[in-house]
């Protein structure tokens, strides 16, 4: 601090790399933002959660807690990307892969690991947690 009394603020924008000497912009734009999707490895499937409705059919708006319960225990997942040994194993998959990118699967409910970027939930699961694929996942939730 100077005699000033100055203080420093913390611009988000701006990330240190672990070597604490490059400095790097956050990404602003949307692709951008595509691009700091983490590519699965191994047998491993990136997932997003698709949209939460916040309302009820009836009109009345969801709580917040209701939406989060909606979203976590959600049993439908769009997939993004696959790793590169998913589905490869023919012992396992004897008829091929169950599923490809851009479809909507349907797995347990609070399958895989959980983690936000810039606010969307995604989910990285293994092949073998996909039980069927689905067309149109409006109207499908999971049974109380």
């Amino acid at each position: 601090m100077s005699e000033t009394n100055e203080v420093t603020t913390f611009t988000p924008e701006i990330l240190i790399s672990q070597d604490g000497v490059q400095a790097t912009t956050l990404p602003q734009t949307a692709e951008d933002k595509a691009k700091q999707l983490p590519d699965p490895v191994r047998f491993q499937i990136l997932t997003v959660l698709p949209e939460i409705d916040e309302e009820y059919e009836s009109g009345i708006v969801k709580s917040s807690q209701s939406i989060h319960y909606e979203e976590v225990l959600s049993p439908v997942l769009f997939v993004v990307k696959l790793g590169p040994d998913a589905f490869k194993d023919a012992s396992r998959f004897p008829s091929g892969p169950s599923c490809k990118v851009g479809d909507f699967v349907i797995v347990r409910p609070n399958s895989g690991t959980r983690l936000k970027i810039h606010g969307k939930e995604f989910r990285l699961i293994t092949d073998d947690l996909v039980e069927a694929v689905v067309q149109d996942p409006r109207g499908i939730s999971r049974a109380a």
